[in-house]
């Protein structure tokens, strides 16, 4: 077997932390901005030993958005990442239901809850605050309900600097919803939260830059 078909979970022990997990996706992602991948664990070998069993070495919960491809721009191949999307990364009972399998069944130390510059949803929330906005059709109307407090806030800030803007920042909504994801996400799940509280799970909430092509964490809960 050579090193780049090797399972996560046959290597040592030590290697399922969170801070080992988090500096694997660091490594992966400084050789995307770079232009350097190395496209690990995509061959058809790779695929066999997948057959009959997983083990991740982090979970992710991102946007939807085309341009948030996880395993190519943390450099990662198959069966590396359990990944959970939707428009906006925004918390639903089958996004916890998720990540509480991966946490609890796969046993993953590692949560990155991964918003981006840019995002359609954060801006059909902004433009849905507009008095003139047209309205929407209800499923996004009901997906994008929890990023409005996010807008909300930053309209406030915005106004309380005495900025003349009306329309808030789209990247400051942006980070402010990830931050209520990640906050969200504690307050939902029991089994999460008392997996960080053991030490055995932490959660990176990061802003993904479209242009560089980089992961900018901006919370960590736990240690990694």
């Amino acid at each position: 077997m050579n090193a780049t078909a090797e399972l996560p979970g046959e290597r040592a022990l030590a290697a399922r932390t969170p801070a080992h997990a988090w500096a694997e996706l660091q490594q992966g992602n400084l050789r995307f901005v770079s232009g350097e991948p190395g496209h690990p664990r995509q061959d058809v070998e790779r695929r066999e030993q997948l057959l009959e069993k997983q083990m991740p070495q982090a979970a992710l919960f991102g946007c939807s958005d085309s341009r948030l491809a996880a395993e190519i721009i943390f450099d990662l191949g198959l069966g590396d990442l359990f990944v959970v999307r939707n428009a906006g990364q925004v918390i639903s009972d089958s996004v916890i239901g998720s990540l509480e399998y991966a946490v609890a069944v796969l046993e993953v130390p590692l949560i990155v809850v991964l918003g981006h510059d840019e995002c359609g949803a954060v801006r059909a929330a902004i433009d849905s605050q507009s008095p003139d906005a047209v309205p929407l059709p209800p499923h996004i109307h009901q997906l994008i309900q929890k990023i409005i407090p996010a807008v909300k806030r930053t309209t406030a800030a915005s106004a309380a600097d005495g900025a003349d803007a009306v329309v808030p920042d789209s990247t400051e909504v942006g980070r402010e919803h990830l931050r209520d994801t990640v906050a969200e996400l504690l307050e939902t799940s029991e089994l999460i939260s008392d997996a960080i509280a053991a030490g055995t799970l932490a959660i990176v909430g990061a802003n993904y830059r479209l242009l560089e092509g980089r992961a900018v964490p901006d919370i960590i809960v736990g240690t990694v």
